[in-house]
């Protein structure tokens, strides 16, 4: 481990790891016999906090705090007091995350604050968007998740035409009702037997979002066509 960041810091020690360590800044598995066992992860971990020492002069008290928004799928603060920043999002036909960032997006995080500085909206304005049922936190967290940004940044776009959170109720119930009708479709699926219907059932869920939404989107375009 020593040998592999030595080759850019020749003056890392094992007194200076075993300070981060203590630091808590980070902390390697332990063997059965106390031996400490340094993963990739680890290393990387390393990487970046003596860089940050080095490069940026930025104390460990800092670096943790970065070290906890990379964790959380984010980008640290470009500069003192900005917020920390989200993967850039990118429209798609089906509006399906999982195939724009990988597992970046599937494991990002932010809090009520992150996410409105990244949506462009203010933390009252993210409150009533939770308090009309428009975004809610990550299950048992705080959390907003890659899905809540997406959500947030198209009301911030919408917002600019005078609507407001709770104006977006429809929205909600359409998607709820479109939903539970997918769920009726998919629920005898994932009952079948022979060890697969879960996997059928997922596979099924999948065409039927794609197909709902574009069925949903060719709807409202004949509708105000007809109103134009």
């Amino acid at each position: 481990m020593l040998a592999e960041l030595r080759a850019d810091f020749p003056d890392i020690t094992i007194s200076k790891i075993r300070f981060l360590e203590t630091s808590g800044l980070v902390l390697p598995e332990r063997t059965s016999t106390g031996y400490r066992k340094f993963s990739s992860e680890d290393v990387e971990r390393l990487r970046y906090i003596l860089t940050a020492q080095r490069d940026h002069y930025l104390p460990l008290k800092v670096i943790k705090e970065h070290l906890d928004v990379l964790a959380r799928g984010l980008q640290p603060p470009a500069a003192p007091g900005e917020p920390a920043r989200a993967p850039t999002l990118q429209p798609s036909d089906d509006f399906r995350l999982e195939s724009q960032s990988g597992d970046t997006m599937a494991e990002l995080r932010m809090s009520a604050q992150e996410l409105a500085a990244n949506a462009d909206l203010t933390e009252l304005q993210i409150h009533e968007l939770v308090t009309f049922g428009i975004l809610s936190p990550c299950s048992g967290t705080e959390y907003f998740d890659a899905q809540a940004l997406a959500v947030a940044q198209t009301v911030s776009q919408l917002t600019g035409f005078g609507l407001e959170p709770r104006h977006l109720r429809v929205f909600k119930t359409a998607a709820e009702r479109e939903v539970n009708l997918i769920d009726q479709l998919v629920t005898p699926i994932a009952r079948q037997r022979g060890g697969q219907g879960r996997e059928r059932a997922m596979q099924a869920t999948a065409a039927l979002e794609t197909l709902a939404l574009q069925l949903h989107g060719a709807l409202v375009r004949a509708a105000l066509r007809k109103e134009g």
